[in-house]
């Protein structure tokens, strides 16, 4: 981790975030001089359950899996801050001077720039960063709104057939993988993709799916839309 900024990571930090450039001369300079950089190995845990939030996190380059863990173990993926994007866990979290109530952990190599939080509360100050902060923060709700309804009103073999959708012919994936994308368990998805294969949908291999009839997968997850 570093504390300076050097010129080829501010012009990346403005490539990914051109709010930036909006910013007053004082704000942006203090920001820039207070940015804590950051390479993260992917597979690294950011933060957890009951975890202080030490900063505003700026993706500048990979991707961060955010997650609501269960004390079984059993995960449910709420959403991904890529470049350019924020984190609205770690917004509310210091706006409202809170921890964490959720997990995140790097996909891949991660570069990010963490701004610190006593700063982050001056920068809110500032029109444009507020306005950027609480637009993404209105986008992630309705994401997670989405998330909500996709758990609480579809059956799990509906939500696994719309998950195969979209992804190839052919994924090269896990079951557990699978499970950890639908906040499951392993068993039971390899159930119902036991099952899909049975039906002719789908053509199973060691860490492999196929899809062999992605009109009849099409079919299974278009039966759980409106069943509200």
């Amino acid at each position: 981790m570093s504390a300076s900024t050097s010129p080829t990571d501010a012009g990346r930090l403005e490539a990914r975030y051109p709010v930036l450039a909006e910013l007053s001369a004082p704000a942006r300079t203090r920001l820039l001089q207070s940015a804590h950089w950051m390479h993260v190995p992917a597979g690294a845990m950011l933060f957890d359950d009951h975890q202080a939030c030490e900063g505003f996190p700026f993706v500048v380059e990979g991707t961060v899996r955010v997650s609501k863990c269960a004390p079984s173990g059993r995960e449910l993926p709420l959403y991904r801050v890529g470049p350019g994007e924020t984190c609205i866990i770690s917004s509310s979290c210091l706006l409202g001077h809170e921890d964490y109530n959720a997990r995140g952990v790097t996909e891949s190599d991660t570069l990010l720039m963490l701004l610190p939080k006593a700063v982050f509360d001056d920068m809110m100050g500032e029109r444009p960063f507020r306005d950027f902060v609480f637009h993404l923060f209105a986008e992630r709700i309705a994401d997670l709104m989405q998330l909500i309804e996709e758990v609480a009103f579809r059956k799990l073999d509906q939500r696994l057939a719309a998950l195969l959708l979209g992804k190839g012919r052919v994924l090269h994936v896990t079951h557990q993988q699978l499970a950890d994308e639908l906040g499951s368990v392993r068993e039971i998805v390899s159930r119902l993709l036991k099952s899909f294969a049975e039906q002719g949908l789908v053509k199973l291999a060691r860490e492999q799916v196929e899809i062999i009839d992605p009109a009849g997968l099409r079919r299974m997850a278009a039966e759980g839309k409106g069943a509200a």
